[in-house]
């Protein structure tokens, strides 16, 4: 039997062989890494050494690190501070964003699933707001989000910006500075890292806010024991994802060169979100007609695994918000497919997914060929 074909690196990516081995290794230490004897320093070490290479994939300085359980847990540290009143969101932030803030208002984004600038500038003007939250990529379409300039119309506002950056670091460069945001989430698991581990990166870590507390960890905004095991693998998933990061950006080529053949397949065929700039591994398409959830279960049963969509809200049925926030109607939005590529993805991948779109797409009874919109 065929290995399982596995594109659905955008929900969690497949951990990477080394980042298991450092998990095994630290697992069979013992040490708090708050403890002063041998054990906790050899523990904190594992913290610290992770706490470099994070700050080193994404730009930043060790110090701006604090790690937490993930992107989610990131985010809401930021966001559950906010007042709604005095805060703007972009219409396709992860729900970790949306929900740690509900009130906020929403700006706009145009039919590419690009933040609308100048709408956020007009409601600065309006709002005065404190805060200001933009992801850098978006986790269905892959669109790329202009944060720096977002950043800079905040600041000119006297506003702070928060960045979702969970499913850019490790595709792309991210360069906290460069950037010039005031915080940042991202998590270990979307670059072949362990679930349950994330950090937030705040450019004044003195004044961020604390969800946990209790133990002073994390210099006291975030406490609870670390997961010393969790961060070391963080580590290690973070330094081998900058060292490949090149090999990431070549996925695009697999990815454009899918979305070619599909395009001959399917009349009516769709890809969201091609007149931005995206990430090089995410394609969001559409097969016309079909349910996602449909296509989701047939390729399931064919050994591969895609999604509809963000991990976080499987088992809906309404049309995806993202896609209607770019104006793509319910009808094509709920017959999306998510299709995202990693560290270990092949062409052999690539040729299975579209055979099986084929056939999908066969016995739906629409066999008429076509190119893309």
């Amino acid at each position: 039997m065929d290995r399982p074909v596995y594109l659905d690196y955008n929900a969690t990516a497949r951990i990477r062989p080394e980042v298991i081995d450092v998990l095994t290794d630290v697992l069979r230490e013992t040490g708090n890494a708050s403890s002063v004897h041998a054990a906790g320093r050899r523990a904190r070490k594992h913290v610290e050494d992770a706490r470099e290479s994070v700050a080193a994939l994404v730009g930043a300085r060790p110090g701006q690190v604090v790690f937490t359980s993930g992107g989610t847990e990131a985010n809401n540290q930021v966001m559950r501070e906010c007042n709604p009143a005095k805060t703007l969101v972009s219409a396709i932030e992860h729900a970790a964003v949306l929900e740690s803030c509900p009130g906020a208002a929403r700006l706009p984004v145009d039919g590419t699933g690009v933040v609308d600038l100048a709408a956020m500038e007009a409601a600065c003007a309006g709002t005065e707001p404190e805060w200001i939250a933009l992801m850098l990529a978006n986790n269905e379409t892959g669109v790329i989000q202009p944060v720096a300039e977002a950043a800079a119309i905040a600041h000119r506002f006297g506003a702070r910006i928060h960045c979702d950056a969970v499913q850019a670091a490790g595709k792309i460069p991210v360069d906290f500075e460069a950037l010039g945001v005031d915080s940042m989430a991202v998590a270990a698991h979307k670059l072949g890292g362990p679930q349950g581990v994330g950090a937030l990166i705040a450019r004044e870590p003195d004044t961020a806010g604390c969800l946990l507390r209790g133990g002073g960890q994390e210099r006291g905004l975030r406490g609870g024991t670390e997961n010393v095991a969790q961060i070391a693998g963080f580590g290690a998933a973070a330094r081998m994802a900058g060292e490949q990061l090149s090999s990431y950006t070549a996925l695009a080529g697999m990815r454009d060169g899918l979305e070619r053949r599909l395009a001959e397949i399917a009349s009516g065929f769709r890809v969201f979100g091609t007149q931005a700039p995206r990430l090089p591994n995410t394609s969001q398409i559409l097969m016309p007609g079909v349910p996602a959830e449909t296509q989701v279960i047939a390729f399931d049963l064919a050994g591969i695994a895609v999604s509809a969509g963000s991990a976080c809200s499987a088992g809906r049925v309404e049309a995806p918000y993202v896609l209607t926030a770019m104006g793509v109607p319910d009808d094509q939005a709920r017959c999306a497919l998510r299709v995202s590529l990693g560290w270990d993805s092949t062409n052999a991948d690539i040729e299975r997914f579209a055979a099986v779109w084929h056939d999908v797409w066969q016995r739906s009874g629409r066999r008429e060929t076509g190119k893309r919109d």
